[in-house]
């Protein structure tokens, strides 16, 4: 398959931001590409030096949670160190605490990323919900204030597998977006050049339920912090369409639909009754209507490297090639370097917990001519993108 080089990478076009208000209804396509000023650079992969995303390092490394391999993710420590291995963007996740700050979690519940079943004075708040229509036990951050959730500590997701990880359990406490902000800014300053973000909402549809609006105030930081526009160092990304579109007409910066496992529906489809699922989604017709507002999709590396029953991966699909046909990038997630994330034929021995031959999957993932990848170990991903950074091409090519 044929999709690396400078030919994916000709102006593909932005979205039009006022398009696509409604769930069903196909919104405008990609062709106000040079009006927004959104697109690719020119083939070389040096851009056009507005400082918009064109101008990333291609294929980018995107931190997964910060460098989540080698750090508990989510952490200052983490985005720190993910930076400091040379990530290109780095990824925080946003949930709302009772009293409406944003702070960066996977998930809105936190008793598998902090020490709260240590702390005897919130143990009454342990309860069970429906996020997204699945019952899930816990702690959830919309239960506590910002001060409440800052008398916590982070800690390790998975130890089982990362148990080198827990050394650091403790080490940090849980931040908010915007202290996020100012330490990019602060990182920016030193370094000379803007550090990049990739920021998602979370469950966006089930906190507005409960008065706790995501996009809203999310735009009001950015706009405070200089990210709202059309070349900030910022993506937004989110699994519900519906809260891209919000954003869409709250700010400028650019956008990505993230897309889980073909048979699944995004849970603002569902509240909607809308029947289509991510295949569709997929199909030439489901991105020409994501291109209405967004600049880029972030699929599940199964969606365009399927996976056999034995967990080998089979032929790729068309999904690279029709999204940049559309005018959309591709941030696909998430590589990691241990056997149990590795497809078969890159794990080394019988031991989940090991690591397998990482490389040879990034480079069998950037083959595929993808815009960027995220991953939880920035570095492996930065020593594979080198063969496919400028005066390189992908093997395939």
């Amino acid at each position: 398959m044929t999709q690396g080089g400078a030919a994916r990478r000709t102006v593909l076009g932005a979205a039009v931001l006022a398009a696509g208000t409604g769930l069903t209804g196909l919104g405008a396509g990609s062709a106000a590409a040079a009006d927004e000023g959104y697109g690719y650079g020119s083939g070389d992969g040096r851009g056009h030096g507005d400082g918009g995303y064109q101008d990333l390092p291609h294929p980018t490394v995107i931190g997964h949670r910060g460098a989540s391999g080698y750090r508990p993710e989510h952490t200052i420590g983490s985005y720190q160190l993910a930076l400091d291995l040379g990530a290109d963007v780095i990824e925080q996740d946003l949930v709302p605490t009772r009293d409406g700050h944003l702070v960066c979690r996977h998930e809105n519940e936190i008793g598998g990323t902090t020490d709260v079943a240590e702390h005897p004075e919130f143990a009454s708040r342990r309860t069970t919900k429906s996020v997204d229509g699945v019952a899930v036990t816990g702690w959830f951050t919309e239960d506590f204030t910002l001060a409440e959730l800052k008398t916590l500590r982070a800690k390790e997701r998975i130890p089982a597998v990362r148990q080198r990880n827990t050394l650091y359990d403790g080490q940090w406490a849980v931040p908010t977006f915007e202290e996020v902000l100012r330490w990019a800014d602060r990182e920016g300053k030193r370094r000379g050049r803007r550090v990049w973000l990739h920021v998602e909402t979370k469950h966006p549809s089930y906190f507005r339920g409960l008065g706790l609006g995501l996009e809203e105030p999310l735009a009001k930081l950015l706009r405070r912090y200089g990210r709202d526009g059309r070349s900030a160092a910022l993506f937004l990304q989110s699994f519900e369409p519906s809260s891209i579109q919000r954003l869409s007409r709250l700010v400028s910066a650019p956008r990505v639909v993230l897309l889980s496992a073909a048979g699944t529906r995004p849970w603002d489809f569902e509240l909607a009754k809308d029947p289509r699922t991510v295949a569709d989604l997929v199909k030439p017709e489901g991105l020409k209507w994501i291109a209405g507002f967004a600049q880029g999709i972030g699929p599940t590396m199964d969606l365009i490297l399927p996976r056999d029953a034995a967990g080998k991966l089979g032929a790729p699909t068309t999904l690279v090639a029709d999204a940049h046909a559309r005018g959309l990038l591709l941030h696909p997630y998430t590589a990691r370097n241990e056997n149990s994330f590795l497809p078969a034929e890159y794990r080394k021995g019988t031991d989940p917990t090991a690591y397998g031959d990482a490389l040879g999957a990034f480079r069998t993932y950037f083959e595929q001519g993808i815009d960027g990848i995220f991953t939880d170990n920035p570095d492996t991903g930065l020593l594979a993108a080198e063969a496919f950074r400028p005066g390189r091409r992908p093997v395939n090519r």
